[in-house]
């Protein structure tokens, strides 16, 4: 089925032309968007996906004019578009229509896109090779948004790493220290306790991430937030990522090293199917 976008107040299906030459987005990059998932009849977190659209386009200098509530309430809309347990991408995205370098606030767009993309296989996993590129200190680049302007080094990253015959990269952050995957949280664990970078500022605090700390710590496990080196995750007994677009998945090789999918890379998914299933309908939204 094609993408389905609300724009201007009415859906519209494929790919519309929204951008033309003089749009400031086009050329200033002045984009912040989010997504979330719909999979199985159930979209978990929605609505802190579109508060954190909203709160990107303004740490962009943006000033959004629809509520989270409105976009959730457009999100289940468009979920209803598609057939029943389509497994979806869900993007809110906010863009300035004029400016000179800086954006014009008041100039300030909204659509909404949903299309669909398949989870990864329960059994799948990621490799990844060593990003060469780092995350940017808060100082560099905007890093407390969700914004389109941060992806041109991502993009680097993985087009070195399947290069390699890698599936995406391991990244650090200025002091070398480990951040995160490409497009994903890092997770590892060794003898039995769990660690996963601190949210220092440079590297997005995902909304899964969270939930995946949250739900870890109430299932009894020891989940440390801190600074990670290199060497520990490649030392460690397992490592798993969390992100919107597969939600848990383990790492199978970093570089060299051949990791196996362990206990608590599986109960962590199990988890978070479970509260998804719980908490994720769009009931549960007020919808």
């Amino acid at each position: 089925m094609e993408p389905q976008t609300w724009i201007d107040g009415a859906w519209c299906a494929g790919n519309p032309p929204v951008f033309g030459p003089m749009t400031h987005a086009a050329w200033m990059a002045s984009v912040a968007f989010d997504g979330a998932r719909a999979f199985e009849g159930v979209v978990p977190d929605l609505d802190l996906h579109c508060g954190r659209a909203i709160d990107s386009a303004r740490a962009l200098g943006l000033a959004p004019k629809i509520l989270a509530a409105e976009i959730t309430a457009l999100a289940v809309e468009g979920i209803r578009r598609f057939p029943e347990q389509a497994e979806l991408y869900i993007r809110p995205l906010f863009w300035a229509d004029d400016g000179f370098v800086e954006p014009d606030a008041e100039s300030t767009r909204f659509m909404l896109t949903l299309f669909e993309m398949p989870l990864p296989a329960p059994d799948a996993t990621i490799t990844a090779a060593l990003a060469e590129e780092r995350r940017p200190r808060p100082a560099m680049a905007p890093t407390d948004a969700k914004a389109s302007c941060l992806y041109p080094n991502v993009q680097r990253m993985l087009r070195k790493a399947r290069t390699r015959g890698f599936s995406t990269a391991l990244v650090l952050d200025p002091d070398d220290k480990v951040a995160e995957f490409a497009t994903a949280n890092l997770f590892m664990v060794r003898d039995g306790k769990v660690a996963t970078p601190a949210d220092n500022g440079t590297f997005l605090n995902g909304i899964t991430r969270q939930r995946m700390v949250r739900l870890l710590r109430e299932d009894g496990h020891d989940v440390e937030e801190r600074t990670v080196e290199l060497e520990e995750v490649l030392e460690a007994d397992e490592v798993f990522a969390t992100g919107n677009a597969p939600k848990v998945i383990p790492a199978s090789r970093i570089e060299e090293h051949d990791f196996q999918p362990g206990p608590v890379a599986r109960r962590a998914r199990e988890l978070y199917w479970a509260f998804a299933h719980a908490h994720g309908k769009p009931g549960d939204f007020g919808l």
